[in-house]
């Protein structure tokens, strides 16, 4: 179903909103650095847009989805088994890098870092339960504790990293190109390379980006900014748990292969690249979700591929 593919999306682009409106507001160096203490202008400025983008967004999802189907009561919808758990990779991916934008954003109003991490990191999850329990009380949907999983494992990711590392030494990113299957449902798969971005899983892979170097000695010289990243995707999927029949130009049916893609790769960490300007740095964190091109191997149950420069 289109909520469920687009859910998980919508919440981490709230918080690249709040992230790129935060950079928008001054241009002065000194703007962009955490404060080192608590910072009352700051902190308001930081609720007062996660308040108003939770309390807007969930006026939006209701007016685009919820007031379609008819109420219920509360009731459980098991989809672990959807679009070979793809989109549970996207709700890991997203709860987790929620939880770095939040991290990062009560660290610049100056508050204390334990409270920076389990506020922030929390955020995520707090607002992807509330969609969970608004699906278990539509008809069209479901609570799905697979979801909620997926969630948790995100913040504990970032969380757990923070207090035990104070930093993320394994990050989670995204990348696309497009499939040649959303053609054969657009309504489903996206009518274009934006929607596509979102709701094509076949293009979509979610990586587990690991930087090698905070894992050795301080004093050794792997560089800082070189990951070695493991991807996740899926390929022949023009449904959720099946494929339906379709038919190609001349009315013959077409059937897709369903199986599972493990990727092998390089990766750039931009959170590893320090500059001079507290500007580049937010810059470097905001954008850091993506998964930096660079030659990769594939494996599936087909054997092994190489792409010159994948995403």
């Amino acid at each position: 179903m289109i909520f469920f593919k687009l859910k998980f999306r919508l919440l981490f682009v709230i918080y690249l909103l709040i992230e790129c409106s935060a950079v928008a507001q001054d241009t002065s160096i000194s703007f962009f650095a955490p404060d080192t203490s608590f910072n009352k202008k700051r902190f308001t400025y930081v609720v007062a847009t996660e308040a108003s983008l939770y309390g807007s967004s969930l006026i939006g999802l209701n007016t685009l989805w919820f007031k379609n189907y008819q109420q219920s009561s509360f009731h459980f919808f098991n989809d672990n088994k959807e679009w070979l758990q793809m989109d549970k990779a996207g709700h890991a991916f997203s709860c987790y890098n929620v939880g770095l934008a939040g991290i990062e954003l009560y660290r610049w109003s100056g508050v204390s870092n334990k409270k920076a991490i389990w506020y922030g990191g929390s955020i995520g999850l707090a607002y992807m339960i509330t969609i969970e329990t608004m699906d278990g009380l539509s008809s069209g949907w479901g609570f799905s504790w697979g979801d909620i999983t997926a969630n948790t494992a995100g913040l504990l990711l970032d969380v757990g990293q923070e207090l035990a590392w104070k930093k993320q030494r394994v990050t989670l990113k995204y990348s696309f190109r497009q499939s040649p299957y959303a053609q054969y449902r657009p309504s489903q798969l996206g009518n274009n390379v934006v929607e596509q971005l979102i709701k094509d899983y076949n293009g979509q892979i979610e990586w587990c980006s690991v930087n090698i170097a905070s894992f050795i000695k301080k004093e050794n010289k792997f560089p800082k900014w070189l990951n070695v990243a493991l991807g996740y995707g899926g390929n022949g999927m023009i449904g959720g748990f099946i494929n339906p029949v379709v038919y190609d130009r001349s009315g013959n049916q077409i059937f897709f292969e369903r199986y599972r893609q493990f990727y092998l790769s390089l990766d750039m960490d931009l959170r590893n690249i320090k500059t001079k300007s507290h500007f580049v740095n937010t810059l470097f964190k905001t954008f850091g979700f993506i998964k930096f091109p660079a030659p990769s191997l594939e494996f599936n149950k087909h054997g092994t591929k190489g792409h010159w420069l994948g995403f």
